[in-house]
């Protein structure tokens, strides 16, 4: 089921910040209802940046994760609360997110991205957005949108630092990174500063409402990178590999 694009009185109020913006307007809400988006990993970043598309009005989400909350997630992971210790991710986060907009359609799926899941998954949607931490989770959702034709969306945080980048056909991710670094770092490893995850995370929305209503310049192409202990970003361009496996000739 799907919601029309035409707004109560409720929903006139709720965008009406939205509603006045010249680079969104009642065209780009509308196109935000339209919209289906993925979200890959609900953690550290999928949190902040699932809970700024509910409250934007992009009318249908969908939540992938294995794993149930954990107290030590409570530190970044934003979309969860005390309450929700041992519950499944993906249908903690369900209900916090539909119990913040109601005029959004919110569905969560309790296992992991793998092969065998990736072409159920991404059929449908307009976009994804990927807040793993796991290379092999990584590659297959870069696969599957190339596959696709979805643009991705894609974060990573760890200690200080982050980036943010978006891929829509080439280059894709696995330009970036061709081969999983052998000395890659997890945030259980090496740590995380929790309030990383949600200037990151918001980033990784920002840009997928840029892509739904047409606005500015998204990263297609580009990765941001920010040091949060120099207060620092810079972007660079990431370059199509020829002989990628993924999207190379």
């Amino acid at each position: 089921m799907a919601f029309p694009p035409i707004f109560n009185d409720a929903e006139i109020e709720r965008y009406a910040r939205h509603l006045v913006l010249r680079e969104v307007g009642g065209p780009g809400q509308q196109a935000l209802k339209r919209a289906s988006v993925l979200i890959v990993g609900a953690g550290g970043l999928g949190s902040p940046a699932a809970l700024y598309l509910a409250a934007a009005g992009v009318g249908t989400l969908i939540l992938v994760d294995p794993d149930v909350v954990d107290l030590s997630n409570l530190q970044r992971q934003i979309l969860y609360t005390q309450d929700d210790l041992g519950r499944p991710k993906a249908e903690a986060g369900t209900d916090r997110l539909a119990a913040l907009n109601p005029h959004v359609l919110v569905s969560g799926f309790n296992g992991a991205f793998e092969t065998s899941t990736a072409d159920e998954l991404c059929e449908g949607v307009d976009l994804v957005l990927d807040g793993t931490d796991d290379f092999a989770v990584r590659y297959a959702v870069n696969a599957a949108c190339v596959r696709h034709g979805k643009p991705l969306v894609s974060g990573a945080i760890g200690r200080w630092t982050g980036q943010v980048g978006v891929f829509s056909g080439r280059p894709c991710y696995r330009c970036l990174v061709p081969e999983i670094p052998p000395d890659a770092e997890t945030c259980a490893a090496v740590g995380v500063v929790g309030a990383l995850a949600g200037v990151i995370g918001s980033m990784m929305a920002l840009e997928a409402i840029k892509l739904i209503v047409g606005a500015g310049a998204p990263l297609t192409g580009r990765l941001l990178l920010y040091d949060a202990l120099a207060a620092e970003t810079r972007t660079v361009r990431v370059g199509a590999d020829p002989d990628c496996p993924v999207c190379g000739g």
